[in-house]
């Protein structure tokens, strides 16, 4: 895992080979974070990674100057590396909660974040809700951003706040603004 810009830009983990989780890929972060940095001014930001996996989208986040982030993954091996790397980068604006990410969107606060990423397995039978579930719940903020990432085969343009879709290879983008 890379991050690509920012304060931590460069640095490299290595993610165990037992994960079961899929990063995704440099080439669609790199080009994800190009077209966001084009829409949003990351200093001060409160950002959500929903299904955060390795972490990789967290410290992109914090890398660029997120106030603090909240990375909400289920997998206790997942977790537990994302508080490691969090540990060597000497962070502590990064909050890691164990858990499952629509329990978690059923007690978030309203106007809790300026940004929110999301990257739930593309296989999931809730995965066409979570936009949804989202701006029912308000808990971006007005000028925020959600982020979906997604397959092909997902087509979120009917949902309130649709601003575009990004496809990088196989993998899809789509981006809220409210």
């Amino acid at each position: 895992m890379r991050i690509i810009s920012g304060i931590y830009g460069r640095r490299r983990f290595q993610i165990p080979s037992s994960f079961k989780a899929r990063p995704t890929t440099d080439f669609a972060k790199e080009n994800l974070f190009n077209v966001l940095n084009n829409l949003f001014c990351w200093d001060g930001v409160a950002a959500l990674d929903l299904f955060a996996g390795t972490g990789s989208i967290s410290f992109e986040m914090l890398s660029r100057g997120c106030r603090s982030v909240v990375a909400v993954e289920q997998d206790r091996i997942h977790a537990e590396f994302i508080t490691k790397v969090a540990k060597e980068l000497k962070t502590d604006a990064l909050s890691v909660i164990r858990g499952d990410a629509l329990r978690f969107l059923n007690v978030a606060k309203e106007n809790s974040f300026d940004f929110i990423f999301a990257d739930p397995p593309y296989a999931s039978s809730f995965l066409p809700d979570i936009p949804r579930i989202i701006m029912e719940k308000n808990i971006l903020r007005e000028g925020g951003i959600f982020v979906m990432e997604h397959s092909k085969n997902n087509d979120f343009s009917a949902v309130p706040f649709f601003n575009q879709r990004r496809v990088y290879g196989a993998v899809n983008f789509s981006i809220f603004i409210t």
